[in-house]
């Protein structure tokens, strides 16, 4: 057994996104702090880093270019995104003009990024080198850690053999390879069960060359509709689309199990196939161009949740060593900023002396609500993509929930303060019990009303005017009090939405006489009920069109 080599502060095992962004953090908030990161594989390392998550919303984006100060990187070396757009299955896709289309005409006020992962890794392995971390090229081979407060052991191996280090903290920025959830027994499933295969295409892959149809073309034009994260949506699947800086296209292909069989796709051949028979525009052009077929990756059931992440005996899981949950909407790169946020205070806190047991049994309950905040918006959720009219209210009302409450607690930091808070925290709990609620909802009237539908552009800023105020309002700056405010008035409007939802949902279907039964149901749920009373309470004071909820039509006559 080789003798101890050093002793650190943080150990992080993995040198990916997570780990870089979480010692480049740590130095960034105390240049004292020993931090060493352990990696088995050398920078640089390729642009096609093989890796799938280039595509950032607010959240990531903002800890990125504020927190950890990479703006200039990101704005000289990364690509400015366009929002998220969906095209969703109309008459065999063959004609991407006809399918009902979502997504933004103009920049959002707060920037995104499509991210070129092999950039990003570089560029963070030589920032880390800049600010002091010990950046080791090893594989990790076990670890001992301690329960009486003395030091962890961390020991790897390399070219030169096996080593062993001291260190006060040790952080499992692993990946799937979740070394110490395998080694803690700490793994938890979860009900989502889907797929994913990627590859990377030396060409720019560009949905607006797609359609001769000059209305649809000067919809969105300067080329930007190529600049948002565009998913090809149908029934259990969708396709993402995501250009890259190095010039390439990132194409993947997300199904349930359930609807689509991972051996459908899960080879380069098959996946071809698979694209030509569900989205043949796109398999056309990326037929055209398989020479410039750079990588090919598959992930399997790659969704998973865990029982703790964070410990007061000074051990963490940070990013996918802890939880995976779904690429729809990128959420793996905001857990990955909200959890680093956590440790680096755990860690500070430790440093000054504080008793951490209480704040990281917390941290540990916000984290792992927030994450099953995330789940459910996917769980049982994959056949509403082939629902357009369903679907697109559910899109919006995920962006509503995100920009409400993550995306607002994060960018004023109080993430890390919300245990000190009953009120805020309660609000969280709140925002669970509804989420949940109306995704329920949601498969519920997919259920029992599922008409095609084609030629239809849905804007998100032009739906709700008022969305642009709450998209600001993640980076007001609020001081503490106003922000608890304003967390409060948030949930306040998420339950006028959520009854706004119900209202109109049973007024159309009523009118057209369908679907009694469930309509039954719905009137005679608890919940439901609560916020169809909160919506005619505040509908009259503050009323939202319900266009978000008809595709832009004309809601039906109110049924008596």
């Amino acid at each position: 057994m080789p003798d101890i080599a050093g002793r650190y502060d943080v150990a992080i095992l993995g040198g990916g996104i997570t780990g870089l962004t979480l010692a480049l953090q740590l130095k960034r908030t105390d240049p004292d702090l020993e931090v060493t990161v352990i990696e088995r594989k050398h920078h640089p390392v390729p642009e096609a880093a093989h890796k799938v998550g280039e595509s950032s919303v607010e959240v990531q984006a903002h800890y990125l270019r504020d927190v950890l100060g990479l703006e200039d990187h990101l704005t000289r070396d990364q690509l400015h995104k366009f929002g998220l757009r969906m095209f969703f299955s109309h008459d065999g896709n063959a004609e991407i003009a006809h399918r009902v289309e979502y997504g933004q005409v103009s920049a959002a006020p707060l920037p995104s990024y499509q991210l070129d992962r092999g950039r990003l890794e570089n560029h963070l392995g030589e920032l880390i080198a800049e600010h002091g971390v010990k950046f080791a090229h090893s594989k990790v081979s076990g670890v001992e850690l301690s329960e009486d407060g003395s030091d962890h052991v961390v020991e790897f191996q390399d070219d030169d053999g096996r080593h062993r280090i001291a260190s006060g903290w040790v952080v499992d920025a692993t990946g799937r390879a979740g070394l110490l959830k395998r080694k803690l027994d700490l793994a938890k499933p979860v009900g989502h069960r889907a797929n994913s295969v990627w590859f990377r295409i030396a060409h720019p892959v560009d949905v607006q060359g797609w359609s001769a149809d000059e209305s649809w073309q000067e919809r969105v034009c300067d080329g930007q509709r190529r600049l948002s994260t565009n998913h090809l949506m149908g029934p259990g699947y969708w396709v993402w689309l995501i250009p890259l800086a190095s010039g390439s296209t990132s194409v993947g292909i997300v199904a349930e199990d359930s609807a689509h069989s991972f051996q459908d796709f899960n080879t380069l051949d098959r996946a071809l196939d698979w694209l030509a028979a569900h989205e043949p525009q796109c398999a056309a052009e990326v037929r055209l161009h398989s020479d410039k077929i750079q990588d090919f990756r598959v992930m399997k059931d790659y969704a998973y949740s865990c029982q703790q992440v964070y410990s007061e005996n000074r051990w963490c899981l940070t990013g996918e060593a802890g939880v995976s949950i779904d690429p729809l909407y990128s959420s793996g790169g905001d857990l990955m900023a909200i959890s680093n946020g956590l440790i680096t205070d755990l860690v500070i806190r430790d440093r000054r002396g504080e008793d951490i047991e209480d704040i990281a049994a917390a941290h540990n309950q916000v984290y792992l609500v927030l994450s099953d905040i995330w789940l459910v918006a996917y769980e049982n959720q994959y056949p509403l993509m082939g629902n357009p009219k369903v679907m697109v209210a559910k899109v919006i009302w995920d962006t509503i929930i995100y920009w409400a409450v993550p995306g607002l607690l994060f960018f004023h930091d109080k993430l890390r303060r919300l245990g000190d808070s009953p009120r805020a925290f309660g609000n969280l709990q709140r925002t669970w019990e509804l989420h949940t609620r109306v995704q329920q909802f949601l498969r519920e009237w997919h259920a029992v009303d599922c008409e095609p539908a084609a030629d239809t552009f849905a804007d998100p800023y032009s739906l709700l005017d008022w969305i642009v105020d709450l998209h600001n309002g993640m980076a007001a700056g609020l001081p503490d009090e106003e922000l608890e405010d304003q967390f409060t008035t948030n949930v306040i409007l998420l339950e006028q939405l959520a009854g706004q939802l119900v209202t109109t949902v049973i007024d159309q279907l009523a009118a057209r006489g369908v679907a009694q039964d469930q309509i039954e149901l719905w009137r005679s749920d608890e919940l439901l009920q609560e916020v169809v009373e909160r919506f005619r309470e505040y509908d009259p004071v503050n009323p939202i069109d319900s266009a978000w909820i008809t595709l832009g039509s004309e809601p039906a006559a109110v049924a008596s």
